[in-house]
């Protein structure tokens, strides 16, 4: 049996989801990692969300923020510098979550401030959540991994997560929003420094003495093929329950209707409505957008290489939506 602790050096949420999914891989039957990681500036939605249902892409992507998917259940968060996250991986022999989340209430209590396990898996601090945990199993392997809300922008998740529900309908999971806390608030000049601190006390006092691995000894040639899962489209966008969206507007050559059923973040299928004179138009709409995947970008270009005027017109109008 090996106690284990890393903290990543990374700002980068691909990069620290994908280290996380590793360490799952390949943790020791009776091991322990206890790993410690902050994304810079990420909305980190779960495996079964659809993120355009969840976010605002065009507005993440205006604003550099990255869309992230963990391996793990639950809602859309946003991680600033002020929120530091935790996971335990453990072998199923020794993994006991009851355990672990008393050694991070312990850790938070040792800094002076009254906290609590509410039922939903969150932590409570005066009645407000500044930890949600989320869990997966795979193999033997266990993990459950969770945030600190130390002093993170607690506004801008309003900013990513505004999307007009009226247009889409999806089958994915929806996030539940809860009244949130930072823990500065109740430990004013809290540090993320000293919150680290405190959970590293915490740890050995709980598991007995560990080694803090530096990331020279990870192996980055392993770990590189699950950073290029993460960052790739097929798992981002392409992991996504299917849905549908309707686009709609009016032009000066009539009204034009787009019913989109989207399926891994592409057109699967779509009906086309429209009371222009040309009777065309419907079929080469739907000809130019089957398969493609879906966001105004790629829609907009299917569309804008068409002799058809009233098609391009279409092409110009969608390359402005916020898809």
């Amino acid at each position: 049996m090996a106690n284990r602790l890393y903290v990543s050096p990374s700002p980068d949420g691909w990069r620290n989801l994908a280290v996380d999914e590793y360490f799952l891989d390949t943790i020791g039957p009776g091991d322990v990692m206890l790993y410690f990681y902050v994304n810079a500036n990420a909305v980190i939605i779960g495996r079964g969300q659809n993120p355009w249902s969840e976010c605002n892409l065009a507005a993440m992507e205006r604003d550099g923020v990255q869309l992230v998917r963990r391996i793990t259940g639950g809602g859309a968060v946003f991680h600033d510098a002020g929120n530091l996250n935790f996971s335990f991986i453990a072998g199923e022999d020794v993994y006991d979550v009851h355990r672990q989340l008393n050694l991070i209430l312990r850790a938070v209590r040792a800094l002076g401030i009254p906290c609590e396990f509410s039922g939903r898996n969150d932590l409570l601090a005066d009645g407000r959540k500044f930890s949600g945990n989320a869990f997966c199993a795979r193999g033997h392997a266990r993990q459950h991994h969770g945030t600190l809300l130390i002093d993170a922008d607690l506004s801008r998740l309003q900013n990513y997560l505004n999307v007009d529900p009226r247009k889409l309908k999806s089958k994915g999971a929806k996030s539940v929003r809860s009244r949130v806390c930072n823990l500065r608030e109740f430990a004013p000049g809290l540090t993320r420094d000293a919150m680290l601190a405190a959970l590293k006390d915490a740890y050995r006092a709980e598991y007995g003495e560990y080694t803090e691995l530096t990331e020279a000894e990870l192996d980055a040639e392993a770990i590189e093929p699950y950073v290029e899962k993460q960052a790739s489209d097929a798992w981002r966008l392409g992991n996504t329950p299917r849905f549908d969206v309707e686009i709609e507007n009016r032009f000066a050559w009539g009204n034009a209707q787009l019913l989109l059923t989207l399926r891994h973040g592409r057109v699967d299928a779509l009906d086309v409505y429209t009371d222009a004179n040309d009777a065309e138009l419907p079929g080469e709409v739907k000809a130019r957008l089957l398969g493609v995947p879906y966001g105004a970008a790629p829609l907009a270009d299917a569309l804008a290489s068409s002799e058809r005027e009233e098609v391009r017109e279409l092409a110009a109008y969608v390359r402005g939506l916020e898809l």
